[in-house]
């Protein structure tokens, strides 16, 4: 228990710039304390003490204002960012480096018995607010935005935005994404046909950082071809801040 939550507390540093040291992740991070509460809600669960294991969660949802039920199952390296609010079914699956916003809901649409829950694969995004309803599948590697509904399965890989939530799949939308993982900034959960006025400007911030590179790459591609060396020449431009773009957001 004791490895998993030091393995629990170095995956927060790898995924919150503002973590500073173990002691803080482990009294401050209401992240933490949630799974903590699960990982021994879960044991009393599979030893068949249902009532205690479900106390237990109780407990963790009083203290924490995440409630995770003690049936659920989740992998390793797992990070709740905030906390407030997310709620996780009882027949949940949840791979290895999965990490969720405050605000996620990962629950079911029957009243029926059985699988009625998301499985998460490793490494999936859930942006705040959002929504995965039913026993559906969200592939490796994929992001849900922020405040999306999501009710059919997410090929791995793939983004997912808007209600009801529709893949993003356009060579414009990649490239956006792209160059905002470059920046450290993901843009993961601003839909481009939102009407907010703040996404569509941070989206042409990062349609115009594309281009420039584009450009740029054509222009010292033409200047080798000509002889020209333009290693030492290159005049270096401020540095873009990705927190600061992140500070607007938030």
């Amino acid at each position: 228990m004791f490895s998993r939550l030091r393995e629990d507390i170095r995956s927060v540093f790898d995924r919150d710039p503002a973590a500073r040291s173990s002691w803080e992740v482990l009294t401050c991070y209401p992240g933490v304390h949630a799974v903590i509460f699960y990982r021994m809600a879960h044991g009393c669960w599979q030893a068949r003490l249902y009532w205690l294991g479900r106390f237990i969660s109780h407990l963790g949802r009083f203290f924490t204002g995440i409630e995770i039920h003690p049936g659920a199952t989740i992998g390793r390296r797992f990070f709740i960012d905030h906390g407030m609010g997310v709620v996780i079914g009882e027949t949940a699956v949840i791979g290895d480096d999965v990490t969720l916003y405050h605000g996620v809901t990962l629950g079911g649409t029957s009243w029926n018995k059985g699988k009625r829950h998301p499985t998460l694969s490793d490494g999936v995004v859930v942006g705040a607010g959002a929504q995965v309803l039913g026993p559906i599948t969200i592939g490796a590697g994929a992001k849900v935005g922020s405040n999306a509904v999501v009710i059919k399965d997410v090929p791995p890989g793939a983004t997912a935005v808007g209600n009801p939530a529709r893949i993003i799949d356009s060579e414009l939308a990649h490239k956006r994404e792209e160059k905002a993982g470059k920046l450290g900034f993901s843009a993961y959960a601003l839909a481009g046909a939102q009407d907010d006025p703040l996404s569509k400007a941070i989206h042409g911030l990062l349609d115009h950082a594309v281009e420039t590179d584009r450009r740029l790459e054509v222009l010292l591609e033409r200047l080798e071809q000509a002889g020209v060396s333009v290693e030492d020449d290159l005049a270096v431009a401020d540095r873009f801040d990705p927190k600061y773009l992140s500070k607007i957001v938030d």
